[in-house]
């Protein structure tokens, strides 16, 4: 079974509160994921945020080759 999505279908699963990856990246354990800040919060509008392959959490924007991509995979 092929797990691979498109962009637009890993985008609905980070809105689910699911986390998704390309399979083209080529650092191990990187990751996407949707912020929804709450009260304690400093920020005040919903982002997404990228576990680095050093285990940082970073904003993240996509770039045309990563929307483009048919590689997104659920984590």
């Amino acid at each position: 079974m092929d797990d691979k999505m498109t962009f637009q279908l890993a985008l609905t699963f980070l809105k689910e509160g699911r986390s998704v990856a390309r399979e083209g990246w080529n650092g191990k354990g990187m990751w996407i994921a949707l912020q929804r800040p709450d009260e304690n919060s400093k920020m005040t509008l919903p982002y997404i945020y990228m576990k680095t392959a050093q285990g940082g959490l970073v904003p993240w924007l996509a770039s045309q080759t990563d929307i483009l991509a048919e590689d997104w995979i659920l984590v």
